[in-house]
């Protein structure tokens, strides 16, 4: 007798052909996408990462083009985007055990387009200053600070638990994905339409967003409060972390790679200059090669239905992330560094998506929502973190300066996996 699986499967019209099965239960890396609300999540966090990833470059030459090239200035508006996600992100955390997740979504994503929409109207009359650009930027972070708790932790809301890893590994290749298209398309439509032009195509790409993520029927409830105020459902969720010490070993393995790991985003332009001699077209072709390497480490992940022992392979993947770095460093071709880099981007792709897949497996729905923004906190820390590396890159070179973040980061995976051995029995 055919089993309703079967039936499913076989797909056939009222007229008995046979029709071709949707992509999902072809490729077991798309298995989620077979959820209606997956489907538009994914749409809608595919959109915002897409405009988030140009503006990041149409906002940048604008910078260079009021600052006269200056580097310092780059800085400074990335420092008033991190600042504010790295301190509101807990409150955004709050509110997303709180608030509807849907609707704290489209809120912030629509603020996100009118912002834009004022920006590009100020830039397209002349009247843009580059005192606007920090006062947006830090209104821009503090939005993401309360955007990204409520994107993350409705992933769960709308597939099961068991689909929960192959979910998070696909929104993470959508990002991945966004990070290749993005920035070459803004590039390529700044040379027709100027930084203004591209400014409002950005907040039609935000509406889009905002639509996609509407259509959504998120199935489960916001647990309420117990009537206490924001800031004792902020320390509710520290206490619980520290309480439960997988969970918490979740938090750390975040918190570690921003602080060494990830440095080499930033050094990486200089690195290519020191290393390879590398002008515009090679740093093009390095970043490719970790965007690539990122999108090919996330889809790998979702392609695995049942990975057993994940706190062991987590540290493991650390700690090979970690001899990555090491070797990138000692690069000195374009024909050891694109692998390389590849690597690298692959195994913090990796990282970075198992670990938010643990958090959100072990945390309960009332608590999902501030222990995932104390991840997003990391967010804010890795442009802060390149600063110390940067000043060891300053006066030991750029390469030691690598070489050094990989070795901390392999040092902190073996300390941990020895001492940690709760977070080596996660399954």
């Amino acid at each position: 007798m055919e089993t309703p699986e079967a039936s499913q499967n076989r797909r056939e019209d009222p007229h008995g052909k046979r029709r071709p099965l949707p992509l999902w239960s072809r490729f077991p890396a798309l298995h989620s996408f077979r959820y209606r609300d997956f489907r538009w999540l994914w749409l809608g966090t595919f959109a915002s990462f897409t405009a988030v990833s140009m503006q990041q470059i149409t906002r940048g030459w604008l910078i260079l083009r009021l600052t006269d090239d200056s580097p310092f200035a780059l800085s400074l508006v990335m420092m008033s985007f991190a600042l504010p996600l790295t301190f509101a992100s807990l409150l955004g955390g709050a509110l997303a055990d709180r608030v509807a997740r849907k609707r704290m979504i489209i809120t912030t994503q629509s603020a996100n387009a009118l912002l834009t929409l004022l920006l590009a109207t100020l830039d397209a009359t002349g009247l843009i200053r580059f005192w606007h650009l920090v006062v947006l930027g830090f209104i821009n972070g503090t939005l993401a600070a309360f955007n990204m708790p409520s994107r993350q932790s409705i992933t769960s809301d709308v597939v099961p638990e068991n689909d929960l890893m192959n979910a998070i590994s696909l929104n993470s290749s959508g990002m991945n994905l966004t990070r290749i298209l993005g920035p070459a398309l803004a590039g390529m439509l700044i040379l027709h339409l100027d930084t203004a032009g591209v400014f409002f195509l950005i907040v039609i790409v935000y509406g889009f967003s905002v639509f996609f993520t509407s259509m959504i029927r998120e199935a489960k409830k916001v647990h309420t409060s117990r009537g206490e105020g924001v800031t004792a459902d902020i320390l509710d969720g520290f206490r619980y972390a520290k309480a439960h010490p997988p969970l918490f070993g979740m938090v750390t393995m975040a918190l570690v790679p921003a602080l060494f790991g990830f440095p080499y985003i930033a050094l990486l332009p200089a690195w290519a200059r020191e290393a390879l001699n590398a002008r515009s077209d090679g740093l093009g072709w390095l970043m490719m090669a970790m965007g690539v390497g990122s999108l090919s480490g996330t889809l790998i992940l979702a392609s695995l239905r049942h990975l057993n022992r994940r706190g062991v392979f987590l540290i493991v993947n650390g700690f090979l992330w970690g001899l990555s770095l090491v070797f990138f460093s000692h690069c000195l071709s374009y024909a050891t560094a694109l692998p390389g880099v590849f690597m690298v981007g692959l195994l913090s792709a990796v990282f970075m998506s198992l670990n938010m897949t643990l958090i959100q497996s072990h945390s309960p729905a009332p608590m999902r929502g501030r222990m995932v923004s104390m991840v997003m906190m990391t967010f804010g820390v890795m442009p802060l973190s390149a600063v110390p590396f940067g000043a060891v890159a300053e006066h030991l070179g750029t390469a030691f300066s690598l070489e050094l973040g990989g070795m901390l980061l392999c040092l902190f995976s073996a300390v941990f996996f020895v001492s940690s051995r709760k977070f080596r029995q996660v399954a």
